[in-house]
C-alpha cells in the first residue's frame, strides 16, 4: 500500500513537471537602439519560450498578434506593454513599463472625419509655428472645414467662416485678422504631406505673407527627374539628392517651392490626405462636410 502510494506520488511529480514544462513563459525587451522621444519607432524583442502565438498590447490602445514587432508612439508619456505567450490554450503574461520622451520639435493631431493626421511643425519656421500653436490651444480650428480640395494638389483649410457655413457659402477669405511674414526655408519643400500656409496673390501681397490661420496639406502628384531639372532653369532653385530623392519617392508640388512658406509635415496618417482628396466636390468645396480638431501633442 505504502509501495502504491509512492509509486502515485512519483507519477503526479513528473505529471506536474510536464505540465510545467509545456506552459509557455512571456518575455521580452526593448531593443537597445531604441530612440524613446516621440515620435519614437520601438522594437520588441521577444524572448518567450514554448509559445504557439502570441498578444501584444502596446499600452495606446493598438494590439498586435506578431511574434517580434514594431510599434510607433507618437506622444510622450508612459504605457505598459503587455506580452501574451499563448500556447494549447494556456497563457502566460509579461508586462512592461517604458517612458516615451516630449520630441525637440512640436507634433499635433488633426482629427479629420476621415481619420486622423499627426503632423511635425518645424523650428526652422518659428513664427508660423508659434501662430499656429497659438490658435491651437485657442481652439480656433475646432470644427472648422477643409473648404478646398484639389485632388493632385492639395487639400485647404482654417478659414473661421467655414465653421457652420451654409452648402453655398463662399469660402477661403476668413481669418484671425492678421498675417505671418514669409520664412521661406530652403530645406523645406512640397513633398506629399508637407504642411503649408495659403496667402493673397502677388498682386495684393507682394512681401508674400502667409494668411494668419489658413494652411494646406499637399497632396501632389509623381514627380521627375525632368520637372525638377525645368523648374530648377525655370526658377533658379537648386534641389540638394536628398531633397530630389524625396520627390521622386512621395511626390508632391514642386512648383510652389518658395512661394509659399512650409512649416511642418504629416508623418502618420498619409492615408487620411488621400481619402480628403478623392472626396466628392462641387467645384472644389467637398460636397460633405470634412472638419477638423486640432490639439497639440507637444
Amino acid at each position: 500500500m505504502v509501495f502504491t502510494k509512492k509509486i502515485i506520488g512519483f507519477w503526479c511529480v513528473v505529471a506536474l513537471l510536464f505540465t510545467s514544462c509545456s506552459k509557455p513563459i512571456a518575455s521580452f525587451r526593448v531593443s537597445d537602439n531604441a530612440v524613446k522621444t516621440a515620435p519614437a519607432k520601438i522594437t520588441f524583442e521577444n524572448k518567450s519560450k514554448k509559445a504557439e502565438s502570441y498578444e501584444w498590447d502596446f499600452g495606446d490602445g493598438n494590439i498586435s498578434g506578431e511574434e517580434t514587432p514594431s510599434h510607433q508612439y507618437f506622444k510622450p508619456g508612459k504605457y505598459t506593454i503587455t506580452l501574451k505567450a499563448i500556447k494549447e490554450g494556456k497563457i502566460n503574461t509579461k508586462t512592461q513599463v517604458i517612458e516615451i520622451d516630449a520630441p525637440e520639435e512640436c507634433l499635433i493631431e488633426m482629427e479629420t472625419s476621415m481619420g486622423t493626421m499627426i503632423i511635425l511643425l518645424y523650428s526652422s519656421t518659428p513664427n508660423h509655428r508659434d501662430n499656429f500653436i497659438k490658435l491651437i490651444e485657442e481652439g480656433f480650428y475646432d470644427d472648422l472645414l477643409f473648404h478646398r480640395v484639389m485632388n493632385g494638389f492639395m487639400v485647404q483649410g482654417g478659414d473661421p467662416n467655414s465653421r457652420n457655413a451654409s452648402a453655398n457659402a463662399r469660402l477661403g477669405s476668413g481669418g484671425p485678422g492678421h498675417q505671418v511674414p514669409a520664412e521661406f526655408v530652403d530645406s523645406l519643400v512640397h513633398v506629399k504631406g508637407a504642411l503649408a500656409a495659403a496667402r493673397q496673390p502677388d498682386s495684393v501681397n507682394p512681401e508674400l505673407k502667409s494668411s494668419g490661420s489658413q494652411f494646406y496639406i499637399v497632396h501632389g502628384g509623381t514627380v521627375s527627374r525632368e520637372q525638377l531639372d525645368q523648374f530648377e532653369k525655370r526658377t533658379g532653385v537648386k534641389y540638394t539628392d536628398a531633397q530630389r530623392k524625396k520627390y521622386y519617392q512621395m511626390g508632391g508640388t514642386p512648383q510652389l517651392d518658395r512661394n509659399y512658406v512650409v512649416y511642418g509635415q504629416v508623418i502618420s496618417g498619409m492615408e487620411v490626405i488621400d481619402k480628403i482628396a478623392a472626396t466628392a466636390v462641387n467645384g472644389t468645396r467637398p460636397k460633405t462636410d470634412v472638419k477638423m480638431k486640432v490639439r497639440v501633442i507637444k
